[in-house]
């Protein structure tokens, strides 16, 4: 399962959620988690938007025995808000044992801070090998010169 899937919350707002294969991790199978908001309405807290999202992230793990990367869009500045936003709804998940949420902080080269989260399911074989190799390229990019 890959691709987009898109929908319309209760408050007009139109949001895609994309797996695109990355190839950040190289000791496993990886993709990249997109969240849209295609028509830049303003969407005010929503629990059927959590519920749906995360729904579709179970569903690609039922589907896939692959890494998930999350990581917070820039262009407006708000990437501070949507990782508290996105590790509150990982966390207030009901099925959230089964899986571990790993996070980092980068400042880049123009001050702008990225944040990115890795998902994975617990029963992943290769989990230690992608949690070093995800810790060690944070180290790496927060270390750089």
């Amino acid at each position: 399962m890959t691709g987009s899937f898109d929908f319309v919350t209760g408050h007009g707002v139109r949001i895609s959620v994309d797996f695109e294969e990355d190839f950040l991790i190289q000791s496993d199978i990886s993709y990249q988690l997109i969240i849209g908001n295609s028509n830049q309405k303003k969407s005010p807290r929503d629990n059927k938007l959590q519920k749906t999202v995360l729904a579709i992230i179970e569903e690609f793990f039922h589907r896939n025995q692959a890494a998930v990367l999350y990581i917070c869009e820039t262009g407006d500045g708000k990437q501070q808000v949507r990782n508290r936003l996105f590790k509150y709804w990982f966390d207030s998940y009901e099925f959230n044992t089964k899986y571990s949420l790993y996070t980092t902080h980068i400042v880049d080269d123009e001050g702008i801070s990225n944040f990115a989260a890795l998902i994975l399911k617990n029963d992943n074989p290769k989990i230690v090998d992608i949690v070093t190799e995800f810790t060690q390229t944070a180290r790496i990019l927060r270390e750089k010169p």
